[in-house]
């Protein structure tokens, strides 16, 4: 024979969860729906705005291409520029070695010198062309500055006045 056992059930009924705890509901508003008044946008309007967003296009176009010359100009500035920089460095140094060149040659010759009127004509002498020197390096200087200078404004004037003509 088999036994069973029973399990006493209470009477009372579990309650859902859901009513143990009370939920909040929001309160259900209806947002107003408007109509949109169904309007046709005249033909000469519409035309209008196209022709004002082809006219926007175009001048976009024509300033990128601006900008574009522009950006070339400045780099073919900034190459000439440092070109003559170099140029007139260059010369400064060349300048620097014949006159250094110049003062040794005079200390030679003061070194071998018999007499003090012989070392005052050497100095008198050796001011005289390095005064003379000095005035031609100066001019070959300036010359060169010059130089330099137009040469890197010229493409500035010449790319900008050429920019401002498609711009317009």
């Amino acid at each position: 024979m088999s036994e069973t056992t029973a399990i006493p059930v209470s009477k009372a009924k579990a309650k859902p969860a859901s009513a143990e705890t009370p939920k909040f509901e929001m309160p259900k508003f209806d947002i107003p729906q408007f109509e949109m008044p169904k309007m046709e946008v005249p033909a000469a309007l519409r035309e209008m705005a196209e022709k004002g967003v082809a006219q926007a296009k175009d001048n976009y176009e024509k300033m990128k291409s601006v900008a574009e010359e522009a950006t070339d100009v400045l780099e073919e500035t900034f190459a000439t520029a440092s070109k003559g920089a170099s140029d007139y460095g260059l010369k400064v140094i060349e300048n620097a070695r014949a006159n250094s060149n110049a003062a040794f040659d005079l200390f030679g010759k003061l070194l071998t010198a018999k007499s003090y009127s012989e070392v005052v004509e050497l100095s008198t002498g050796y001011l005289r062309e390095q005064f003379e020197t000095s005035t031609a390096q100066v001019k070959e200087l300036a010359s060169v500055a010059q130089k330099a200078a137009s040469e890197t404004v010229e493409p500035i004037k010449e790319g900008f006045t050429s920019a401002l003509r498609k711009a317009a």
